[in-house]
């Protein structure tokens, strides 16, 4: 995984953490340098701090989920609402201010990883990657929906990954503690309110009146949707 974090102790503390619970980071101090770094390697999975020398991180969050889809952790000093909602409607996985207690990080960092891990298309199998349901298709290898009329639409790794997760299990209500990777949730986390809003407009899902990602109130979400993978 890539650590773009322009403070040195900072970053140092980070890959220590990580290192420590067996993770392999790399570090990158400006936003162009873990953009470039992207393009030649995908990683799993990206720790981004919003100040930055050379731009602004949320733009690094954009240009990664367009260029290089990966899972993204935001670390960082704001602890403004306005920037972690922007920050999830780019795409980010989660949001962690600062200062943090590394144990914590690494927990947020497993739970991502998992997460994708479970979304993963049934079986493990190269082959298993288009899922159809609805009149739609989507492709979990390129992160793509595909519409009737053959329209592609881009998700972000966030969007992909809870959109296959909810593909793995139609019909069935997960709830918001299952869709967030069964980190404990605060009652005001609106991470994956701000996901599943995003996902029903590229679906052209009315959202005041859901039929395919429907709300169950108390409980979660569910797919409403036959499914099948091919």
């Amino acid at each position: 995984m890539f650590v773009l974090e322009d403070e040195p102790e900072i970053a140092r503390l980070i890959c220590a953490a990580l290192a420590e619970y067996g993770f392999r980071a790399e570090h990158l101090s400006t936003g162009r340098q873990l953009l470039s770094r992207a393009r030649q390697s995908v990683p799993d999975l990206c720790i981004v701090d919003l100040g930055l020398p050379d731009m602004d991180g949320m733009q690094v969050v954009r240009e990664l989920q367009e260029n290089s889809p990966c899972a993204v952790l935001i670390l960082t000093g704001r602890n403004d609402v306005t920037d972690r909602v922007l920050g999830l409607e780019l795409g980010a996985d989660d949001y962690l201010v600062k200062p943090f207690e590394p144990r914590e990080l690494v927990a947020r960092v497993r739970s991502i990883l998992r997460r994708y891990q479970r979304a993963a298309p049934p079986e493990a199998s190269a082959e298993r990657t288009l899922a159809r349901f609805s009149g739609w298709a989507f492709d979990s290898g390129r992160h793509v929906l595909v519409a009737a009329d053959g329209r592609e639409i881009g998700l972000s790794a966030a969007e992909a990954g809870l959109l296959a997760l909810m593909l793995r299990r139609p019909n069935k209500i997960l709830s918001r503690e299952q869709l967030l990777g069964e980190r404990e949730v605060d009652p005001f986390d609106r991470s994956i309110d701000v996901r599943i809003s995003r996902l029903r407009r590229k679906l052209d899902d009315d959202p005041q009146n859901p039929k395919l990602i429907r709300t169950v109130y108390g409980a979660g979400y569910l797919l409403s949707a036959q499914v099948s993978w091919e």
